[in-house]
This record gives C-alpha cells, structure tokens and sequence, in this order.
C-alpha cells in the first residue's frame, strides 16, 4: 500500500496528517508535485518532482492505494480503477459520485470563464481538516485490516 498525495495543491495540514499517518502505520506516503514541496522530517515519506503530476501518479497507483487529490478528472480515472481517492477536504470519491462532481466542476469553470463567477471562497480551516482527518483515517484503517486479511489468507 502507498499513499499518493497529488501535492501541488495540497494544504500543508493535509500534509501533516498524512506524514503522521505514515509514520505511525509505517505506510510510504509519496508527495508527487511540480517543484519540491516542504514535508516534515520522517522515514515512511517520499518527494517526488514530475513535470506531469497526475500521470505520474496514474501509471503508478495501484489497487490497495489511498489517493488525495483536488483534481476532479484525475479522481474520475482513478475511480475507474477501484483505487481508494479523496479530496484534502475529507470527500472520497466513488462511482456514485464521480459523474456529478465533474459536471459541477466543469459549470463551475464555465461561470468563471464568461466571468459570472470571479473567484471561490476555498477557505482550509478546522472544519475541513477535522473532515479529512476523519475521512482519511477510516479509509486508511479500511485498508490497513483488508491487507492484513488478504496476507493471512496466503
């Protein structure tokens, strides 16, 4: 299992948890982005600088991952691939979601491209990162005891 951080975008308390995450569980966690992203000191984390974030991450994901990004098409192809993916706001994406996430995404950027909508308040405070936290932490447990399972079976 790895956890991929599409980390770009992502928020430096996501970060943290993440880190923490993978520290106590001794799960690698790979922060892939376009330039170096600061992380705390730790054993079980990886930088990894691509030119091509999402494709990185796409042709290295694999089924028994956790993926956290804020990119809607990367999500949706990820889904496709009955990989576990969440946003740093605490939302999992799944196949019953995917479809109308992208088509407010793809409103949304219409609005602003004709200029009706001029900015989003994407505001990250405790709210959103108490919501990933408790997201990330069930997914993570999920899939830590799945992984136990399927090696005692073998």
């Amino acid at each position: 299992m790895i956890i991929w951080v599409d980390a770009d975008s992502c928020p430096k308390p996501v970060r943290e948890i993440i880190c923490r995450a993978a520290e106590r569980t001794g799960v690698t966690a790979r922060f892939v982005a376009n330039r170096n992203i600061p992380l705390p000191k730790g054993n079980y984390r990886e930088s990894v600088i691509s030119d091509d974030a999402d494709a990185h991450i796409l042709a290295a994901v694999s089924q028994g991952d956790i993926v956290v990004t804020r990119d809607i098409p990367l999500a949706a192809k990820i889904v496709e691939r009955e990989v576990c993916v969440m946003n740093d706001r605490g939302t999992r994406y799944t196949r019953e979601n995917i479809g109308e996430r992208l088509s407010v995404r793809d409103y949304m950027k219409e609005l602003r491209e004709s200029g009706a909508v001029l900015s989003s308040n994407d505001q990250f405070g405790m709210p959103e990162r108490a919501a990933f936290a408790a997201t990330f932490d069930r997914e993570l447990t999920r899939l830590l005891a799945r992984s136990s399972a399927q090696g005692q079976q073998q």
